[in-house]
């Protein structure tokens, strides 16, 4: 039986009715001895043999788990016809009847096992009344201890059932569990993915974005100084960028943010990437200004990939980085004089086969992980307006 809560009141049950039945044999053993008679040599060897062949009854219950149910049944048979041989020789044997009982319930099942009840109980009613003289207590006391024996081997049953039934639900409900945790840990690797996929776009992408951009206006140079220049400010780039990937790959806080702020970040992008690219971007951020780290982190991103955007496809001269906080709601805009898009439609740089949807999309996974909304605000020829509002907390 597998192990359940229920498992000790078995185990007690089965134990309580072994040393039952080895305690009546052994005073039908006792009382041939104390009380000799032809028979006693008889009365003690068969006993014996019944102890025996009641012992081996684990061997014949591992039969049966193999075989089916005939082993067990032909040793039940075999008990029951030495019990009744002990009973021929001694009606004191009668007494065994009762965890015969127990045995007829749980091998035959409840309608052949409770025929086999009343069967062995008349038996037993049978010899002791031959014997001793018929009374009512010879009648009464095993009918009793039948009925008694029938309840609590039905009750056995319903337990054993119980069990069953709730380790059958208790192994559902790890398997539940393990498909749960299974399930959110592939989750949270799509997630980590997906993070990891926004910010090496909006690092390491863009970085690499400007660094052939600078080139290619280097090949384009008539004389030498100025191609030396974007040369340059494209290694300039590489350098940064590849710090941009150690800080990120050492999982620590964005390059600057920890030092000069979110305003000081950007502004040093903006002379150092932006800049150099044709865009003067006016960064409006005050440096007093204190958001939590995560916060920062994510509209830095939000930022650069917005930038991106702007030099890759608007053809703006200008543009300005907006971050206002008012009693717990945060704005932060970013807006350029660039060519502009009709927001329901394809845009310009669409036209021309040069889009960055999955720019947008980082931008729009991160505004809602930060539990805000982002809106796009365009028209053809009046440029773009990229706005974050949020509510934050602990602002100052």
């Amino acid at each position: 039986m597998a192990h359940t809560t229920l498992t000790p009141v078995f185990v007690g049950l089965r134990t309580g009715l072994h040393l039952l039945f080895v305690g009546l044999t052994v005073l039908v053993i006792g009382r041939a001895i104390l009380v000799p008679t032809p028979l006693s040599v008889a009365l003690v060897v068969t006993s014996c043999v019944l102890l025996a062949t009641y012992a081996t009854g684990g061997i014949f219950a591992r039969a049966s788990r193999q075989r089916g149910r005939i082993p067990g049944l032909i040793w039940l048979a075999l008990v029951t016809a030495e019990w009744v041989v002990l009973l021929w020789l001694n009606s004191a044997a009668a007494y065994l009847v009762f965890p015969l009982f127990f045995l007829y319930l749980h091998l035959l099942g409840r309608r052949i096992g409770t025929v086999m009840v009343i069967a062995s109980t008349g038996v037993a009613i049978f010899v002791l009344g031959a014997e001793g003289g018929w009374s009512v207590g010879g009648v009464i006391g095993p009918v009793v201890g039948a009925a008694v024996a029938v309840m609590i081997g039905l009750g056995y049953q319903a337990l054993a059932r119980e069990a069953e039934e709730r380790e059958h639900l208790m192994a559902e409900l790890i398997a539940t569990r393990d498909q749960l945790v299974a399930t959110e840990h592939e989750s949270g690797v799509l997630a980590e993915r997906a993070r990891l996929a926004r910010e090496i776009h909006d690092t390491v992408a863009q970085g690499l974005s400007s660094i052939q951009m600078l080139l290619h206006a280097a090949e384009r140079a008539d004389t030498e100084r100025p191609g030396l220049e974007h040369i340059r400010l494209a290694r300039e780039t590489a350098a940064s960028s590849l710090a941009d990937t150690r800080r990120f790959i050492r999982e620590l806080t964005p390059p600057d943010l920890d030092e000069v702020g979110l305003g000081g970040t950007l502004r040093r992008l903006a002379e150092t990437q932006w800049g150099p690219q044709g865009l003067l971007v006016n960064v409006r951020i005050s440096d007093s200004l204190s958001l939590p780290m995560q916060l920062q982190t994510a509209l830095l991103r939000i930022a650069q990939g917005a930038m991106a955007n702007v030099i890759q496809h608007a053809g703006a001269s200008t543009a300005t980085i907006t971050l206002e906080v008012d009693s717990g709601a945060l704005s932060f805009t970013i807006a350029d004089d660039g060519r502009g898009f009709e927001p329901a439609g394809p845009s310009a740089n669409r036209t021309a086969g040069k889009t960055d949807s999955f720019g947008l999309q980082a931008t729009q996974e991160r505004v809602d992980q930060l539990g805000g909304t982002l809106t796009v605000d365009s028209a053809p020829g009046k440029g773009t307006v990229v706005a974050v509002n949020l509510a934050v907390q602990g602002s100052a």
